[in-house]
């Protein structure tokens, strides 16, 4: 018997996957809807027994449409994922043979196209940058956020929501940054009603910025393609990049993510193969 749910355990079939070290628990609920609470994610978390950043629910299809549910490890749903999605996205087209896919989110709908072996293009819409689309619990200058407990070297925190709420930090060595440490204090900043993910990220060349990311309701992450926008939007805005060619690469440990912004962003990089396994929830 399960103790969170008093339910007799499921059986099922689940995939893993991931986005340069960005790695997901995908359930497939388009045949059998199994119902997954908030307790029974975050006991999946913190077993272990498959390590993910975000549990991604494959919901019913809808007409054209692939509805998914993102939660992150202790068990709330989130509105945006865009590893996840792309990796949700090769999952479909492995299935069906489709080069291009309609993924819904909790917060938008997302076109996605396969643009080579393992690698995926999606159209993660517009960023939103006034102060209640983020949200901010008031009225403050988005691309300039001071928070008190931080020094110089940290500098001032621009903010943007690109599906979910993020702050960024442009630093000399985004990785002496003690995220582990000053990551969950900003997530939960006075300024943050729905909490934020964290960045902290350096210029290292022309238009390529290394990060180091907290996220919010995850820890420190190796990847996160919301935060991978979001900072190459901060940039381009701040013009700290080449602004022309509107396109930026950020580096992670296990590979970079192409990030082109107009009026809408952009997000291109590799995924994992699928791995289909077998799961008791």
């Amino acid at each position: 018997m399960n103790k969170d749910t008093n339910q007799i355990m499921a059986h099922i079939s689940a995939y893993r996957m991931s986005g340069l070290g960005n790695n997901f628990l995908i359930i497939d609920r388009r045949q059998d809807s199994l119902e997954i609470s908030k307790n029974k994610i975050v006991d999946l978390a913190n077993k272990k027994v498959v390590p993910f950043d975000q549990l991604i629910t494959l919901e019913k299809k809808e007409k054209n449409t692939y509805p998914i549910k993102i939660f992150n490890p202790d068990g709330i749903e989130v509105d945006a994922c865009g590893n996840g999605s792309r990796c949700i996205a090769y999952l479909i087209s492995q299935e069906n043979k489709q080069n291009k896919i309609l993924i819904k989110t909790k917060e938008r709908v997302l076109n996605a196209k396969i643009v080579g072996k393992q690698n995926v293009e999606i159209n993660m819409g517009k960023a939103k940058f006034n102060w209640e689309e983020i949200p901010l619990s008031e009225n403050l200058n988005t691309t300039q956020i001071k928070i008190d407990f931080l020094n110089k070297e940290h500098g001032y925190g621009f903010c943007v929501n690109v599906g979910n709420p993020h702050v960024i930090f442009f630093v000399k060595d985004c990785f002496k940054i003690n995220i582990k440490e000053i990551g969950p204090k900003i997530e939960n900043y006075k300024y943050f009603p729905e909490r934020t993910n964290v960045t902290f990220a350096q210029v290292s060349g022309k238009n390529v910025i290394d990060i180091n990311v907290w996220e919010r309701g995850a820890g420190q992450t190796k990847a996160c393609g919301t935060a991978a926008c979001a900072t190459a939007v901060a940039a381009l805005i701040k013009g700290l990049v080449d602004n022309k060619d509107k396109r930026v690469t950020i580096c992670f440990k296990e590979g970079n993510l192409y990030i082109n912004y107009k009026e809408e962003i952009f997000m291109t990089g590799p995924v994992s193969e699928v791995k289909k396994i077998n799961l008791d929830i």
